[in-house]
């Protein structure tokens, strides 16, 4: 494994982390936390020691399976194992309204209960309406916080560069989520820069837009009617960006397999698309998802991949400007 330093935390972290929104259950399948404790162990026997969740995955199961195992893997001092969790989606209607400095207190409070941790070593806003970045009492929250000890450092998880843009300006802001990947360029073009500017972090998600650059799916394939990726295609639950990275079904398999006939050196096209996203060195670490063991360290070999040629980062761009740039760029 290699590792990064993540913006202001000055945590150093694995360049391949993990996500957990899938650990264990979701997506269709019932939460299993003997599942979710094997992944989540092998994760980390491969050297990952940056675990995301947040309080809504599997109703908070999901998080609290992963600070069950960061408890266990962190006794003694000999391993640190950072635990980042997200807080927001609870609010329930989802507006700027119900965002409130007394709603988000009670959320990190409950994830300090569910973790069983004393402190969070990050917490982070999940993707809040865009007007929520605008308000400076809902980041002053979280500077309480960690005067009180009950988070060390805040992140946000975004939809859109512009509210990436305007996060910046929070001084406690230590780092940012966004979805970057072979479909979903954008961030790279200015935000990049000015993160790396402020020293702020950047975790990748959606790294695999939804699994679509593992170059396995078909016209045929089907999804578990509980799976997003039935249910929310067109964002009839939530930002449709998050699922297939807005890019339409169809469009996005054409594009999948040019990106096999111009990458012809590349057998695994996963690992490809994940050491893609390690080519910006402003990238402090990918959370890809898995759902089993295998997944783990399919998406752990990515770190050895040799990086892409001149070439080879030319005929990725020249994919998306031809096949996705039409559909995703101006939306996010």
């Amino acid at each position: 494994m290699k590792y990064r330093i993540l913006g202001k935390t000055g945590y150093s972290v694995s360049e391949i982390s993990l996500g957990t929104w899938q650990v264990g259950g979701g997506w269709g399948q019932d939460f299993d936390d003997a599942v979710a404790d094997r992944i989540i162990n092998a994760a980390i026997d491969q050297g990952v020691n940056f675990l995301d969740t947040a309080d809504v995955y599997d109703d908070g199961r999901s998080e609290a399976a992963v600070a069950r195992v960061v408890r266990q893997r962190n006794r003694g001092g000999q391993e640190q194992v950072r635990f980042a969790t997200k807080c927001g989606r609870r609010v329930q209607p989802h507006t700027d309204e119900n965002y409130t400095v007394e709603a988000l207190r009670s959320h990190v409070e409950a994830s300090l209960r569910n973790t069983g941790l004393e402190t969070l070593d990050l917490i982070q806003l999940h993707c809040p309406p865009s007007a929520v970045y605008s308000r400076p009492e809902i980041f002053g929250l979280f500077e309480d916080l960690q005067r009180e000890g009950k988070i060390q450092h805040l992140g946000v998880s975004v939809e859109k560069v512009e509210e990436a843009v305007t996060a910046l300006q929070y001084p406690n802001v230590a780092s940012v989520q966004i979805i970057f990947n072979m479909f979903r360029q954008k961030p790279a073009e200015t935000f990049f820069q000015m993160a790396r500017e402020r020293k702020v972090g950047i975790i990748v998600r959606v790294p695999l837009a939804s699994g679509l650059l593992a170059g396995k799916y078909t016209i045929q394939t089907s999804f578990h009617p509980q799976d997003h990726r039935s249910f929310n295609r067109d964002g009839a639950a939530f930002d449709k960006g998050e699922t297939f990275s807005g890019v339409p079904y169809e469009t996005a398999l054409t594009a999948v397999e040019e990106l096999k006939k111009v990458l012809p050196g590349r057998a695994d096209l996963a690992a490809t698309a994940l050491r893609w996203i390690l080519m910006w060195d402003q990238v402090s670490c990918i959370i890809p998802g898995a759902s089993k063991p295998e997944q783990v360290q399919r998406n752990v070999r990515a770190v050895q991949e040799e990086p892409l040629t001149g070439q080879e980062m030319e005929a990725v761009q020249g994919v998306y400007d031809r096949y996705i740039r039409p559909a995703v760029h101006h939306l996010w």
